[in-house]
């Protein structure tokens, strides 16, 4: 069995998920999508409903199940599986997770992302951000958490536009949530094309057809505009000052790119001592390394935190284009400090800073970058 792609619906309070939702589920092209929320009575999708069941698993008309988290979401995930392989479940094509407005979307990422057993039968297929268009700016001055789930999207959807009599407000929020994540597309959740092809599919291996997107799947290229824009703004005094975009200079996305092959060691050493270091402060990282010992066959690499997603080999190089292109979203994370630590597990040379067989060899210049 093909790994069950999930989406991750987020967005804070109010930002319009369910109303999304109850437009996503008429598609035919989301049949036999499990859709799992945190507390079914905030749900409104009551006039979908055709079957109900005590251990909330919930039939809708279109053929698709609703299911209730109660307690852990890998239960659930695991309850699902286990429905499909003992038949209670015809077919199942997707799930779609909906957190609750509150909630910080990297636990949720971690348990698909991370469980031994979940990753044999689940990927991580993107993260879906909603985010309302009146009340955007406001939420994400209040909120880390707002920011969090901008930061760590593969798609954001602008709801409630329509209500926005002056246009300089969207241009604004539109500015700053580009600021936050700029390798994500920003989609008008009122138009048309808000539609399943637009908001799924976004994650970088797909089973179906072997192949991936990486430059669209990486942003390589908007990660490289961030990092300059961040280097204006510390030139520029930045945000200091600017109450209102107080937590947005925590947030960082920046690429890591090397045009060699790299032993296969020197990158796991590399990622562990990340996450061991500043792994709280990971949000997201993604990406693709040409290893040493194959330089034909490309290693995809995905983790959340502190927690690395089970690597996987590529048949060939999707884009033709070899290397080493690692993005990383972090929260007051110094990349300084990361950049440095890359360039010597990868030997780029670097004043005052050790080379990779230093590393390898020498206990003391490991722990000089914790």
């Amino acid at each position: 069995m093909s790994p069950i792609p999930v989406s991750v619906l987020t967005g804070f309070l109010g930002a319009g998920k369910t109303t999304l939702l109850n437009r996503l589920l008429k598609d035919a092209a989301l049949a036999d999508t499990a859709v799992i929320i945190n507390e079914f009575g905030e749900v409104a999708i009551d006039h979908l409903l055709v079957e109900s069941s005590s251990d909330g698993v919930i039939q809708l008309a279109d053929g698709c199940l609703c299911c209730t988290v109660r307690g852990d979401l890998v239960d659930t995930l695991a309850d699902l599986v286990d429905r499909l392989q003992t038949g209670r479940i015809a077919r199942l094509s997707r799930v779609v997770i909906e957190t609750t407005g509150l909630a910080d979307p990297a636990p949720v990422l971690q348990s698909i992302m991370g469980h031994p057993a979940l990753v044999q039968s689940y990927r991580l297929d993107g993260v879906i951000a909603l985010v309302d268009a009146v009340n955007g700016e406001a939420t994400l001055d209040g909120h880390v958490e707002a920011v969090k789930q901008i930061a760590v999207a593969d798609r954001l959807v602008l709801t409630k536009t329509d209500l926005l009599s002056d246009p300089r407000q969207l241009a604004a929020l539109k500015a700053r949530l580009k600021s936050l994540n700029p390798a994500a597309p920003i989609i008008d959740g009122a138009a048309p094309e808000a539609g399943y092809a637009s908001l799924f599919d976004c994650g970088l291996y797909n089973p179906r057809t072997k192949s991936a997107d990486v430059r669209r799947w990486l942003g390589e290229e908007a990660s490289h505009q961030a990092d300059h824009h961040h280097d204006d703004d510390h030139h520029h005094g930045g945000h200091e000052g600017h109450d209102h975009h107080r937590h947005d200079a925590r947030i960082a996305s920046y690429a890591l790119v090397h045009d060699r092959p790299v032993p296969y060691a020197a990158i796991e050493m590399f990622l562990d001592l990340l996450r061991s270091a500043h792994g709280d402060k990971l949000l997201r990282m993604k990406g693709i390394v040409e290893l040493a010992d194959d330089p034909s066959r490309p290693l995809v690499v995905h983790g959340v935190q502190k927690l690395l997603h089970p690597p996987v080999r590529l048949p060939s190089w999707p884009d033709g284009t070899r290397g080493t292109r690692l993005v990383l979203i972090t929260l007051d994370m110094p990349q300084d400090y990361v950049r440095r630590m890359f360039h010597a597990f990868t030997d780029t040379p670097s004043i005052d800073t050790p080379d990779r067989n230093a590393l390898h060899h020498n206990p003391l210049s490991v722990a000089g970058f914790r």
